[in-house]
């Protein structure tokens, strides 16, 4: 039997058996407990077939105690029947993308995404005769005519990266029924505490909740949401491809997820203040952050998600690097990250971090210009961060450096 100790073993043997069981009830702990075991033992083949009935513990790599509450949070957070938790955003993306899609297929996806999302697309899935065509997915024109006999799957982000762009989500998602095609929408930047796109038309779900959902940058995990049949199928792959999310990840991202909503709605307070700031300054050229009036799809972003516009910004300067570079030493409070969605305000430069291996011609046709900068805002004080860069402009701008 499982746990009982033989008084008659060996030290060694004991040192490897004393302690490994609970011995008193330790159900419903007011704090989820860490699940670290890879395997949790049964008594015999009829124990075992009862955990396979009822889809219990065996094996960590099938199932962990972690991974399931957060496969629980997320089914909540994004509104869906079902969720895995995945080792990374990526791994979210390429598990959705591969396991709904086969040789022969067309993929039509939005042109401004997530760098290394593009290169699922065009470097692993163009190997195995997975055809992707890019689109403006702001233009529902563009979406039409290039929808294609064999498209099975559309692709775009409630917020695009790093420009900010706001696809109208529920007519893509029309576009796509009527075409018995799959959409797939990235809602890293915005979240279900946001806006939930599967309530919006999208089918899957895909989250980096290394960003905002975790909020403490310490932890790099992924997320697919959607209805039970779709899940189910892209688990089936995720055990074979191994991209599950540790015990003790799955952890910390639950516990970052129970202060979401009163961290991002902050998120969201500064980043409409620094946004309207910036748009004052004479030496930001452009602003992009959907709470602007003259954002393109300030409308379409009201109708989705107002009155909360995301924590996301990005605004292009001059691209003298001399400039740049003095403008970042500046910055006191901010600081250059290569990730974002944390509880601190940082800083990036997308042609050098998220889309550095896109050709420089193809990300200037995206309007990614070599002046951009991307900017994750935190929950500090608005007016420290408004004044943090407006004080750096100045000081690498306002004189003749």
């Amino acid at each position: 039997m499982v746990g009982k100790i033989d008084e008659n073993w060996e030290f060694e043997t004991r040192l490897l058996n004393e302690g490994a069981y609970f011995r008193l009830e330790t159900t419903n702990p007011e704090a989820l407990p860490i699940h670290m075991s890879t395997a949790h033992n049964v008594n015999d083949l009829a124990d075992l077939e009862r955990r396979y009935s009822v889809s219990g513990y065996c094996y960590n790599r099938n199932r962990n105690p972690n991974r399931t509450a957060l496969n629980e949070l997320m089914t909540c957070l994004e509104g869906g029947e079902a969720s895995i938790a995945c080792s990374s955003g990526m791994a979210a993306i390429s598990s959705a993308v591969i396991a709904n899609t086969k040789a022969g297929d067309h993929i039509l996806s939005d042109r401004t995404l997530y760098g290394e999302a593009i290169e699922i697309f065009q470097d692993i899935l163009e190997k195995y005769n997975v055809e992707t065509t890019f689109a403006d997915f702001n233009d529902l024109e563009d979406v039409k005519s290039k929808i294609q006999p064999n498209t099975v799957m559309l692709y775009t982000e409630t917020v695009s990266n790093p420009l900010i762009a706001v696809p109208d989500l529920q007519a893509i998602a029309e576009i796509a029924h009527s075409h018995d095609a799959l959409l797939i929408v990235d809602n890293t930047f915005m979240t279900g505490a946001l806006v939930q796109p599967l309530k919006l038309g999208a089918d899957i779900v895909v989250n980096s909740l290394t960003k905002f959902a975790n909020g403490h940058s310490d932890a790099v995990c992924g997320a697919v949401t959607g209805n039970a049949d779709i899940i189910k199928k892209i688990y089936n792959l995720q055990v074979l491809l191994g991209t599950q999310a540790d015990p003790f990840t799955s952890w910390l991202v639950c516990r970052g997820i129970r202060t979401l909503d009163l961290r991002i709605k902050k998120q969201c307070k500064n980043a409409a203040a620094l946004a309207a700031a910036l748009e004052k300054s004479p030496y930001v050229k452009k602003v992009n952050h959907p709470s602007l009036a003259s954002h393109a799809q300030h409308e379409i972003a009201e109708k989705e998600f107002g009155p909360y516009y995301g924590g996301m910004l990005s605004f292009e300067i001059d691209e003298d690097r001399d400039k740049m570079n003095l403008f970042l030493r500046s910055m006191n409070l901010a600081h250059y990250a290569m990730t974002l969605g944390g509880y601190r305000t940082t800083l990036s430069y997308p042609p050098l971090s998220s889309h550095e291996n896109v050709p420089e011609e193809e990300r200037l046709k995206m309007g990614i210009t070599n002046g951009l900068m991307r900017v994750s805002v935190g929950i500090e004080e608005e007016e420290d961060i408004v004044n943090d860069f407006l004080n750096a402009l100045e000081i690498a701008y306002g004189t003749d450096k």
